[in-house]
């Protein structure tokens, strides 16, 4: 790997604000609701994670002795990959975010949402683990506020 590699790959994950979705009134469903607006996509971050990932893997690779390895990049469009995260951020500021640290909207308490949505930014790794701890949580907290009449 390379030295600072982590602090790299750190210093890449930054959150793209500008990624978002939206309900378009102008335009409803065939129940007569309102459609999304989806408005996303890879910024200069993203990418440079997609190169910065290529190359670390590659260098694993060879570390472990495999020879005349090479990378590529078949890029696709947001929407085509399967975690995809950040379109209902969690954060403390109902202004800046979607979601409580519970993964309860701040603005509808009685709905949790526990998938990748309220991850703000991902890594190369399969993050179905931490979804299941997520859910796990947000639970134990719906069912505490359940008893206690606060849901």
């Amino acid at each position: 790997m390379k030295k600072n590699s982590f602090i790299q790959i750190f210093r890449l994950r930054k959150v793209s604000y500008e990624n978002k979705i939206s309900l378009n009134y102008d335009k409803l469903d065939i129940d007569g609701l309102p459609t999304l607006n989806i408005d996303c996509e890879f910024k200069d971050n993203e990418k440079a994670m997609r190169i910065d990932m290529a190359d670390s893997a590659a260098e694993m690779l060879e570390a472990g002795g495999f020879v005349d390895v090479k990378t590529y990049d078949n890029f696709v469009n947001p929407g085509n990959g399967i975690h995809e995260m950040g379109t209902a951020r969690m954060g403390r500021d109902p202004k800046t975010s979607v979601l409580n640290k519970f993964n309860q909207i701040h603005a509808v308490p009685n709905v949790f949402v526990t998938d990748g949505a309220c991850m703000t930014s991902s890594a190369c790794q399969n993050p179905s683990l931490t979804y299941m701890a997520l859910t796990a949580r947000a639970a134990s907290f719906a069912v505490d506020a359940l008893k206690k009449g606060d849901l």
